[in-house]
């Protein structure tokens, strides 16, 4: 009785060591795949017949918060784009996912539950390529002064991990490189000068769609530079003469015409016009409107904001004759007069009567 009792007890230990434990044989590798495609997973079992085996999207920075998809082929999760098959030939689990979106992207994991606390596990990664896009806590506009280092900053995410380089508007070079692009998240600008201002462009790319773009403003404040239309004019007494001024400054100056150390205003022999072409041009003239003896001489263009003053001179000196233009319209035509207009009409009217007559009188 008891040599019965130690075969069979034998025997079941036997029996127990000769089943094998289920496992995942392959699992597919590491996807990169486009938003809108369709990707499939592969997870093959062994001695897995008698176990549940799932599929579901791991949280890798909270362990229990994850996605169940499926219990064997028994999709748990209201959404059409997941499908899950069973191939019993090679005992290969698929799990399909349609029009695949960016929220996708994540850690996959295929397991066989053997018990409560026993579980096998192969786990692999889904990454969806997404176009970049930069962040909003990237720089987006710079007011600085001449002189001074300004920091361009630029982020952007996105899968690839895109790649940030910088450009300026036209393909003007960047002044601290010294060429056309600079590649890296932060742009430094250092003893800044008013040829660096512009529109700097943030250019993120990591092959996917067109990449992204941003353009950054960057202002610099500069003192005003003036520039004369001409060093010298001439004109004669009692005729007009307009008298221009350039101006290049930022911020917006004050412009002042000055002769003999006396600021010029509006009057019955000054006028000045100021305008802006933009916000860093702006053009002025001076009109003197019949030039008398006093008004020869030195003029100045002064242009001041709040980083300086700049000043340009012109002189105004006397001629013999008029000077056309401006004083075109003070010169006297001949057919200015209507008496005189229709006086030379008449001549011209009776100058052709008496041609006609007398070569009318000569072919006869």
């Amino acid at each position: 009785m008891m040599n019965f009792k130690l075969i069979y007890l034998f025997s079941l230990i036997s029996l127990i060591n000769c089943q094998a434990y289920p496992e995942i044989s392959f699992i597919s590798k590491e996807k990169v795949v486009n938003i809108g495609d369709t990707v499939q997973i592969q997870c093959a079992v062994q001695y897995a017949r008698d176990y549940p085996v799932e599929f579901i999207k791991l949280n890798k920075k909270d362990a229990r918060n994850y996605l169940f998809i499926s219990k064997g082929t028994t999709v748990n999760i209201p959404d059409s784009r997941y499908q899950v098959e069973y191939n019993s030939q090679n005992h290969t689990y698929t799990l399909s996912i349609e029009k695949v979106q960016e929220l996708d992207t994540g850690l996959y994991a295929c397991q066989i539950v053997a018990g409560l606390s026993n579980k096998v596990k192969a786990e692999v990664w889904l990454f969806v390529r997404i176009p970049p896009v930069i962040f909003d806590n990237s720089t987006r506009h710079v007011i600085t002064s001449t002189g001074l280092d300004v920091k361009l900053d630029c982020y952007a995410t996105g899968f690839p991990l895109p790649i940030i380089f910088w450009r300026r508007e036209k393909g003007e070079l960047i002044s601290n490189s010294n060429a056309a692009f600079f590649r890296g998240n932060s742009l430094q600008l250092t003893n800044v000068t008013k040829n660096d201002r512009g529109s700097y462009y943030c250019v993120a790319d990591n092959g996917v769609a067109s990449g992204s773009r941003r353009a950054i403003s960057v202002e610099v404040e500069f003192k005003p530079y003036v520039k004369v239309g001409r060093p010298r004019y001439g004109q004669a007494l009692n005729h007009e003469i307009v008298l221009h001024c350039h101006v290049e400054a930022f911020p917006s100056p004050t412009i002042q015409w000055i002769k003999d150390g006396q600021s010029i205003t509006n009057n019955q022999n000054f006028y000045i016009s100021i305008f802006s072409t933009s916000d860093e041009f702006t053009s002025t003239t001076l009109k003197v409107k019949r030039i008398e003896k006093k008004n020869y001489g030195s003029y100045l263009c002064k242009a001041s904001n709040k980083l300086g003053s700049s000043e340009a001179e012109i002189q105004l000196f006397e001629t013999a004759n008029i000077i056309c233009p401006p004083a075109c319209d003070t010169l006297q035509s001949p057919f200015s007069n209507s008496n005189q207009l229709t006086s030379t009409f008449n001549l011209i009217h009776l100058t052709s009567i008496i041609i006609i007559l007398h070569l009318s009188t000569h072919f006869h």
